[in-house]
């Protein structure tokens, strides 16, 4: 039996498509498990008529191969896929192997949420349910704070009753650490695994999952229902590749659910055309309104950022704000403005920076969180995903081009999450007013006066 010579259970392979050296099998196994039909064998790269495509992230641009010296290959060179080389890198003389499909368990009864449903929120659930049912797409238009999360439980409960594999896949990392635990809390008998960079967990064998959308690289063909949280989040809205590898992870027949609360143009106008189905919820969870953003003027602020400094008005807000019950996020531009923001700040007040090269970024966010932090200065890494109870939100140079309509309005959204405290201070300083500020500002009264006509 092949049991008797290779350790594996078939989900620790299903749905994976990988290089031989990702498996955890000796060469010799592996080509055993190809023989029986366990896992098939594909070309990694494909070239045609002067023209190379990978089969792992699907880049046809010909400036992101490369060669390489491999003395077993014709002129001695082998061709890469520079594009998806942060996965390991992927080369024309090895094939990549996928494996089958398996049979996943039925969970009678998995969903342990104690929590109720707003009447929106309800109507939303079911359009979810439906769409995984019907195997078919659905778009849930909802703004910060609506209870995404919540909103899917009864969709994946329907799906793990009827012995779905599920993929929750968000661009950002630090989503993937936010809605672990609450996933886990929910489905206490599920088995569930987080899966980025640097996570822990490196199986990715489970029957939910949760993961960045760079890890869809490492799937084909896996998953039943495929969720997609913050299309129109960086890298995921603009990236090819990364929407290339999100389809082929889906399954022919799989359900689609994307969930975003800053819908791009191209998801816009498919809702207008009625080519892409939509759920819309403009109300938050707790029925109170978005905060809408004020913009102020500060002419000394371009300034005082090149010193490495901020404005002695901005530093009064700041000591003003840390007298009242509310921690700070404060949003800057760049990894540099960060840390100098930081420096400038730390001989007067609780601080730390973080940003997406951080390596401590995840221990920081927890002890601001934890409130062992007041102050957290961060580039957009924390724009969306992440909630904390009680913060006010100074953007600083909310002009930068950084700073775009879906980024302003993703960044207002983390003030005024909870029921206890549904308000929050959200002040964009600049130094000259830009389109994307009015836009965003216009964005979250559109909202609000939707939100109120629900009433």
């Amino acid at each position: 039996m092949l049991q008797e010579k290779i350790s594996f259970s078939p989900e620790q392979i299903a749905g994976k498509l990988l290089t031989m050296q990702e498996f955890p099998f000796s060469p010799e196994d592996v080509n055993e498990l190809v023989r029986q039909s366990i896992l098939n064998k594909t070309p990694s790269i494909v070239t045609s008529n002067g023209k190379s495509v990978c089969q792992r992230c699907g880049n046809d641009r010909s400036y992101l191969f490369a060669v390489f010296p491999h003395s077993t290959c014709k002129n001695n060179t082998c061709l890469y896929c520079r594009n998806c080389i942060m996965m390991g890198r992927i080369t024309q003389c090895e094939p990549l192997y996928e494996g089958a499909a398996v049979v996943w368990p039925q969970h009678a009864d998995p969903c342990r949420w104690g929590g109720q449903l707003t009447v929106s929120q309800e109507a939303a659930a079911q359009r979810i349910v439906s769409a995984i049912e019907q195997k078919s797409e659905l778009l849930v238009w909802a703004v910060c704070g609506a209870g995404k999360t919540e909103m899917l439980f009864p969709g994946i409960t329907t799906a793990l009753q009827k012995g779905l594999r599920i993929v929750l896949a968000t661009p950002r990392t630090d989503v993937v650490r936010e809605l672990l635990p609450r996933f886990q809390q929910a489905f206490p008998q599920v088995p569930i695994q987080a899966l980025y960079g640097d996570s822990e967990e490196k199986q990715g064998d489970a029957q939910l999952l949760i993961s960045t959308t760079h890890q869809l690289y490492r799937y084909s063909r896996a998953f039943d229902v495929v969720i997609i949280d913050e299309i129109d989040a960086f890298p995921y809205h603009n990236d090819d590749s990364l929407q290339f590898a999100a389809a082929r992870a889906a399954k022919t027949d799989a359900a689609r659910i994307y969930l975003t609360a800053t819908p791009r143009k191209k998801e816009k106008s498919k809702i207008r055309k009625r080519k892409l189905p939509a759920a819309f919820i403009p109300q938050r969870f707790h029925g109170h309104p978005l905060p809408v953003p004020k913009l102020k003027l500060t002419p000394t602020l371009k300034r005082q950022l090149s010193k490495g400094r901020l404005p002695q008005s901005l530093i009064k807000t700041i000591e003003i704000q840390q007298k009242g019950s509310r921690q700070l996020l404060l949003f800057v531009s760049t990894i540099t403005y960060a840390g100098a923001v930081k420096a400038f700040l730390e001989n007067d007040f609780n601080v730390d920076s973080v940003h997406a090269e951080d390596p401590d970024r995840g221990e920081k966010v927890q002890r601001f969180r934890d409130r062992t932090i007041d102050i957290l200065v961060t580039t957009t890494i924390l724009e969306r995903g992440v909630t904390f109870p009680s913060v006010d939100v100074f953007v600083i140079d909310a002009g930068h081009h950084v700073f775009d309509e879906a980024a302003l309005v993703q960044i207002a959204g983390r003030a005024g999450r909870s029921p206890e405290d549904p308000d929050g201070d959200v002040i964009f300083y600049h130094f000259g007013k830009t389109n994307a500020m009015l836009d965003a500002q216009e964005a979250i009264i559109h909202m609000n006066k939707k939100a109120r006509k629900e009433l």
